[in-house]
């Protein structure tokens, strides 16, 4: 009989063996698979906010900002028309008149503030996240908090000698000033203790720090949910790939929604300012407009010399050239005076300062979100110039003591500022009381508040973009030396179409490093 062939018959020790070999390889199969399906980049490098400015180019393209000028100077005709100087309707009717006019207005405002939470804490937590490393974080960091500082402080000082030099007011009468005492402060500045002593000063700092992150947010306290934010990305960089992609995802999926709001509500802003210059116009009358322009002059002259600042700064620190330095920027500043909210937008603050000036993601990413919050020059600058005309319109002399006081006040208050329209008068209210100024002085310069805002944010952002700049040159060589992965794609920075070649970094272009950013 020919032999039998003996086959093994694996025992359920064996079997069990190889049922967990191969339930292993495929549930790293399947691990490998949702990986490249929902976490298609670096997570250590999250996908960058510049990705969510394709949002906001139409805007630019449109001309929003001509359609805003037109509509400041539509307001002013329709409100002197329906005010006291035209005569046509009653005062109490055009008062009517004016709030319906002034609604759209009344819902811009409100779909920023609704967004401002969320997208500034998104963008901080994923701008801190997107460090290399720890130490890395620590050097921009420093460096950049130290430098908000020291250009906020200079631009208080600033608008206080524009302020003192010019004294806009002393051109305005007393009937004007009447007015402003009948009329009413903004309401959040009602109702408020602003006062500090030495002996409660560790207790603010230790506040700084909220015991519940939810009640922050819900009041709408800026500083310390900017502190939540960091502590949050200081964390994030800390974990493995994995554990930090939820929240990642998650949060850029907060940053796609907040950019969707924005870019609705600049279908309003040309009506928005209509409406808002209209009532105020018809509040006022054209004596209030006439005795506030050496303020708004003042205002303005004021930031022209902080912008003539920021490009000596260009040309002396970052070595670039100050009028290639607009060119590449223009764009930006003119949507940022469109918006007034130097948070709505940072796609496109990020993407200009990667594409067009040449600065490393990973300091774009970083400081572009945190100076949307800390950074606030032009507002600082404002509440100086406004403490001192109030001031001299209600014949309230400030000494050098009240002075240094006001300036330290405005640097403090200019971090954590809310990126919204409008938030400056608010913070003017908190300075006004620490040196005895009546906060009903503010009715008075609410009506000009729009042009001077607009044009604040403006400059607000073009110097997020300075420091981006000057924060590359110095620190940018040391931190992020993997820049190859960036933004969604995973790709180098390099240069589109019709970006300023002056700025290129000169970085080779990586294979596939054409696609659309809205891919």
């Amino acid at each position: 009989m020919p032999d039998k062939k003996h086959h093994h018959i694996p025992g359920p020790i064996e079997i069990t063996h190889e049922i967990a070999e191969e339930t292993k390889e495929i549930t790293h199969e399947i691990a490998e698979g949702i990986t490249h399906l929902y976490c298609p980049v670096n997570l250590r490098r999250p996908p960058s906010l510049k990705n969510m400015s394709h949002h906001l180019h139409e805007l630019i393209e449109s001309r929003l900002w001509l359609k805003i000028l037109l509509g400041m100077f539509l307001g002013v005709a329709v409100g002197l028309l329906l005010g006291p100087f035209g005569g046509f309707v009653d005062p109490g009717m055009a008062e009517v008149i004016g709030e319906w006019i002034a609604l759209p207005g009344y819902i811009f405002l409100g779909l920023l503030k609704m967004i401002v939470i969320p997208l500034v804490l998104a963008s901080i937590i994923l701008g801190v996240a997107s460090s290399e490393s720890m130490a890395d974080l620590k050097k921009t960091g420093l460096s950049t908090a130290l430098y908000f500082i020291v250009t906020t402080a200079i631009a208080t000082c600033i608008g206080l000698g524009m302020a003192l030099s010019i004294r806009p007011g002393q051109y305005i009468g007393g009937e004007l000033l009447q007015a402003a005492i009948e009329g009413e402060a903004p309401s959040a500045a009602q109702d408020m203790d602003f006062s500090l002593s030495l002996g409660d000063l560790p207790s603010k700092i230790g506040g700084l720090l909220p015991a519940n992150p939810l009640d922050a947010m819900v009041q709408g306290e800026m500083l310390q949910v900017v502190i939540i934010a960091i502590i949050v990305g200081v964390a994030l960089v800390s974990l493995s790939r994995r554990q930090a992609a939820p929240l990642i995802h998650l949060l850029n999926s907060v940053q796609a929604i907040c950019m969707t709001v924005v870019k609705w509500s600049m279908a309003l802003a040309p009506i928005a300012v209509f409406g808002l210059l209209t009532k105020f116009t018809i509040m006022l009358g054209i004596d209030a407009l006439v005795g506030m322009a050496v303020y708004v002059a003042t205002v303005l002259a004021s930031l022209g010399l902080l912008m003539g600042m920021n490009l000596i700064i260009i040309s002396v620190l970052a070595r670039k050239n100050p009028f290639d330095f607009l060119s590449a920027v223009r764009d930006v500043l003119l949507l940022a005076f469109s918006t007034s909210s130097s948070a709505a937008v940072m796609p496109v603050s990020i993407k200009t300062a990667e594409e067009k000036l040449g600065v490393r993601p990973s300091i774009s990413q970083f400081v572009i979100p945190l100076g949307a919050t800390v950074n606030m020059n032009g507002t600082a600058l404002y509440q100086g110039v406004a403490t001192v005309f109030l001031a001299e319109v209600f014949g309230i002399h400030l000494g050098l003591g009240q002075l240094v006081l006001v300036m330290v006040m405005a640097v403090a208050a200019a971090i954590g500022t809310p990126s919204i329209p409008g938030v400056g008068i608010v913070i003017l209210a908190m300075i006004l009381s620490s040196v005895g100024i009546p906060t009903t002085g503010i009715a008075l310069i609410m009506g000009v508040d729009r042009i001077l805002d607009m044009t604040r944010t403006s400059v607000n952002v073009a110097g997020d973009l300075v420091t981006c700049t000057v924060m590359d040159r110095f620190i940018g060589a040391k931190v992020g030396k993997g820049d190859g992965l960036e933004g969604a794609e995973g790709t180098a920075c390099v240069l589109g179409d019709g970006d300023d070649p002056k700025f290129k970094r000169g970085k080779p272009e990586p294979a596939g490093a054409g696609a659309s950013e809205e891919e």
